[in-house]
């Protein structure tokens, strides 16, 4: 296979091009590879301010937070403090939902492999102070119950907020401070922070939208979400090579470079084994396990996670038996064409590893009676509508609700959709090279779909 050496040639060669091809504004990217790590930038922090982009420069990794605060769970399982399959309100005794036998039946390993079942795209803005997420948690007791407990897989940042809150309980500290305490110091990170208050003690990276579909990138209007979503991936920001010294501890059974032990070989397992199976879906993954994404690829099994905030994206790709890694860190354009040809050489070349192969449309549409398919699905930030016309052509109209609405407009967007396979959609139209799958899964008292599910599963209206 390739080495170090020709991958960092190869960077050299290639990075800055893609980056701008694709429309990025700035770009971070580190690999690690035999104990080595390379690192490379390009472009701006901000086309306002045009800031150049380097090797240490701070990027928000989003939902990969996600990841951590499993870390800081696994470690208060190595410590005798928690049971992953007790329930929740063992550690939080007035956790609830608007489902309170739900609630009642919740335990942590389901939080953390995303199958509580509540509605998980919440964004309550609870203030700056320490007890923002205690707050949060509090807020959830109108949250509906789309599924019982354990039952199917659904993306959940709500359930990790209430993760971190589980932390602060059982640590007596705010999150913030878990993460500096037991994973920053031990890890020896010089370039990270847990919020904005942090990140700008650095050079930091600022989002970039797009105005209209095809205008260029332009600065978004804030910097990040709600504190009170910290857990989940609201404003964690470091460099691609801390990044890297994560994934390093996760591949070496728990222990940080310098021989510091952060979490228990046990732990470290227990996070990449599979818990739960995924739909068919693009860029997810086909199964999860304990904070991880599990890839099951053609050759070695990669883990991973992908992080979005507001125009920043993340990726994090691991090969734990190889002792592979890249992280690449993004603030804008086309992330997922470039994820895909510069993670995608690197995995191909220094792993054996191929990429989750992108979903296409059929060359000629297949004509399917979506009757069963048909109507309102909705959720907090989105609400999706089916139909079909007199000529069976399939349309999903896309209107965003919430936070997403107040981010990027609440004008409805429609699609037309087409057979893919058994109960799954295809976009007829791609999202940034991406088509979207939605795979329609349960059933009603109607025979009809239950949900629409895109990672989220998102609950038809009324039913």
């Amino acid at each position: 296979m390739t080495n170090l050496g020709d991958i960092s040639a190869w960077l050299d060669a290639n990075f800055a091009r893609l980056v701008k091809e694709h429309q990025v504004p700035g770009a971070a990217i580190a690999v690690l590879a035999n104990g080595e790590v390379i690192d490379r930038a390009t472009g701006v922090l901000s086309t306002a301010t045009g800031v150049e982009a380097t090797t240490d420069s701070l990027f928000q990794i989003g939902s990969i937070t996600k990841v951590w605060t499993t870390t800081l769970i696994m470690q208060l399982v190595d410590e005798g403090l928690l049971d992953l399959d007790a329930p929740v309100r063992t550690y939080l005794p007035d956790f609830t939902t608007s489902d309170d036998s739900a609630a009642a039946a919740m335990t942590v390993r389901m939080l953390l492999c995303h199958t509580a079942g509540f509605e998980g795209d919440i964004f309550t803005d609870t203030g700056r102070g320490d007890d923002c997420v205690e707050k949060y948690v509090a807020g959830l007791r109108d949250v509906a119950q789309l599924f019982p407990p354990g039952e199917r897989f659904s993306y959940n940042n709500a359930g990790f907020c209430v993760l971190g809150r589980v932390v602060e309980v059982l640590r007596g500290k705010p999150y913030d401070t878990c993460l500096a305490e037991y994973l920053f110091a031990p890890l020896g990170l010089q370039h990270a922070a847990a919020g904005p208050y942090e990140a700008i003690l650095h050079r930091a990276a600022v989002g970039h939208l797009r105005p209209e579909p095809d205008a260029d990138p332009v600065p978004a209007p804030m910097w990040c979400l709600v504190r009170s979503n910290g857990p989940a991936g609201a404003s964690l920001a470091m460099s691609p090579r801390d990044l890297l010294a994560f994934a390093r501890m996760h591949m070496e059974g728990g222990t940080a470079a310098d021989g510091t032990s952060v979490l228990s070989s046990a732990s470290v397992k227990a996070m990449q084994q599979v818990q739960v199976e995924l739909p068919k879906l693009a860029l997810m993954g086909e199964a999860w396990g304990l904070g991880w994404e599990v890839h099951k690829l053609d050759g070695p099994t990669v883990i991973g996670h992908d992080g979005g905030t507001i125009g920043q994206s993340a990726f994090l790709r691991v090969v734990p038996e190889l002792g592979v890694a890249v992280a690449l860190l993004t603030n804008g354009g086309d992330p997922i064409r470039t994820y895909r040809e510069v993670v995608g050489h690197v995995l191909r070349e220094l792993a054996g590893a191929e990429l989750d192969g992108l979903p296409t449309p059929h060359a000629e549409p297949v004509r399917v009676d979506a009757s069963r398919f048909i109507g309102t699905y909705t959720c907090d930030v989105t609400e999706y509508v089916v139909s079909q016309d007199d000529d069976g052509r399939i349309w999903l109209d896309e209107t965003p609700k919430g936070i997403m609405a107040e981010i990027g407009g609440g004008d409805t967007e429609r699609s037309e959709l087409a057979h893919y396979e058994g109960d799954t959609l295809i976009k007829l139209e791609p999202v940034q090279g991406l088509y979207m799958l939605m795979a329609f899964v349960g059933e009603d008292a109607n025979g009809n779909a239950l949900y629409l599910h895109t990672g989220r599963a998102t609950r038809r209206a009324g039913a």
